[in-house]
């Protein structure tokens, strides 16, 4: 049967829509992964100096885990303004509030200049990042998603998911060239401020090329659809709640071991690798640059399988590997060579990628139009408050108490094991129309 979803129009072809949409999440998650990166190597320092090392470590990366708490709140607010007025115009505003955050964090006095106020108001903007990020991802992948057609829309939805890694590379590469050239002393005093400036230039970038798209076809569709109706609607929220109560568990437990890993080989591995291994900051960041560029390849691969063997069964190889494969990880990195450390992080990245590539097609059909805002952001970011939020937290505090990197083998290894079931309840949705939904299913109109 011919797709009945919308193509694009003139102004917004597939391809610039995909621009938009990777560039400004690549922005985003600059921004929230230089947080990340920066607490693993510098706040513990800056903003809690009176603790020891590996507990200024975890008072930072508490920092960093409060921002999670933020993104379910993000996903309910930007969900339920997306799916009512637009997937562009909540896009724009998150953009603004996380690059505004982040410039912000660049100019705070440190601990030693103002006292407890410093980490006060660096948890202030890490819940303005979190929020921010909250209602980012949904939208993106969905105004991809919405403009593709089911064949192909595995492929181009996984781009935007490709700004994580670019992000991530963005930002460990800024920190690296820093390193490299500073000295210890002059990082620490100034230097780690520049990444977290730079975000303003970058904003504006990335604002410039988002407002260029037009709204999604298949929203505006679907908008008129229920203006023609003129019937109230039921809050995004309520219909998500009544129609996709079960797809929303399925999503949350889907992102368990996707999350938890990528933090894990990605943030906690710089705070292990230099803090416990005693590998040099430069050395684990390069790690994790060549990781993630690896990973930035890979995606759209993935995403291209995904349409032709299904959402499931790459997502499955994915979790079961990343299971396995957290027993092996820290023994490479203990290594201490800087081969087997980019390999650790690069093999943990690949079999992250199969999940996270798959993703955002794999989400966004499990929801109908009007409510698919809500449905995949909540999905998506309830999940990160248990998963990836106290990832790196948890993993130190096991390191701490046990010594040893096993106990945080297990732990992603349970998160693996949660992430297969999830997977193996929910039902194939390769190839699904997404304006073709049950009418039980659409907007729903108040009894």
């Amino acid at each position: 049967m011919a797709s009945s979803e919308a193509p694009p129009n003139d102004r917004s072809s597939l391809p610039r829509v995909v621009a938009a949409s990777l560039i400004g999440t690549t922005i985003e998650w600059y921004d929230y992964f230089l947080y990340g990166t920066a607490a693993a190597l510098v706040f513990g320092h800056v903003f809690f100096p009176k603790a020891d090392p590996l507990t200024g470590t975890l008072l930072a990366f508490l920092t960093y885990a409060i921002g999670f708490a933020a993104r379910p709140v993000g996903a309910l607010v930007f969900g339920h303004f997306g799916d009512r007025i637009g997937r562009k115009k909540l896009l724009v505003v998150s953009l603004l509030m996380m690059g505004g955050a982040t410039t912000l964090i660049g100019c705070l006095p440190t601990y030693d200049q103002v006292g407890v106020a410093a980490p006060l108001m660096l948890t202030g903007l890490r819940l303005v990042q979190g929020f921010a990020l909250g209602g980012e991802w949904g939208g993106a992948v969905l105004l991809v998603s919405e403009h593709g057609d089911p064949a192909r829309r595995g492929f181009w939805a996984s781009w935007p998911q490709g700004g994580a890694p670019a992000g991530n590379l963005l930002a460990a590469g800024v920190l690296s060239l820093l390193t490299g050239v500073q000295s210890d002393a002059a990082f620490l005093a100034w230097g780690w401020r520049v990444p977290f400036l730079l975000s303003a230039l970058l904003v504006m970038v990335g604002l410039w090329i988002r407002l260029a798209v037009d709204e999604s076809p298949l929203f505006k569709q679907a908008l008129a659809a229920a203006e023609a109706r003129r019937t109230d609607e039921q809050p995004p929220l309520v219909a998500v709640v009544r129609h996709h109560w079960r797809d929303v568990l399925i999503a949350m437990g889907a992102r368990m071991a996707e999350n938890i890993s990528y933090y894990v080989m990605t943030t906690f591995v710089l705070a292990y690798a230099v803090g416990h291994v005693h590998v040099g900051k430069q050395t684990a960041l390069n790690a994790v640059l060549i990781g993630s560029a690896v990973q930035f390849a890979l995606i759209p691969l993935f995403g291209a399988l995904s349409d032709r063997v299904g959402r499931k069964p790459v997502y499955l190889v994915g979790a079961v590997g990343v299971g396995i494969w957290a027993f092996v990880f820290f023994g490479m990195v203990d290594t201490r060579s800087f081969a087997a450390l980019v390999g650790a992080v690069t093999v943990g990245l690949v079999f992250h990628s199969m999940m996270y590539a798959p993703q955002a097609a794999f989400f966004s059909e499990l929801f109908a139009t009007r409510m698919r805002y809500s449905g995949a952001s909540i999905g998506a970011q309830f999940s990160s408050v248990a998963a990836g939020a106290p990832a790196p937290l948890i993993a130190t505090a096991l390191l701490k108490d046990y010594g040893s990197a096993t106990p945080i083998a297990v732990y992603v290894a349970i998160a693996a094991a949660v992430t297969v079931v999830a997977v193996l309840c929910a039902r194939e949705t390769r190839g699904s129309d997404l304006a073709d939904v049950e009418p039980d299913r659409a907007a729903v109109p108040v009894a």
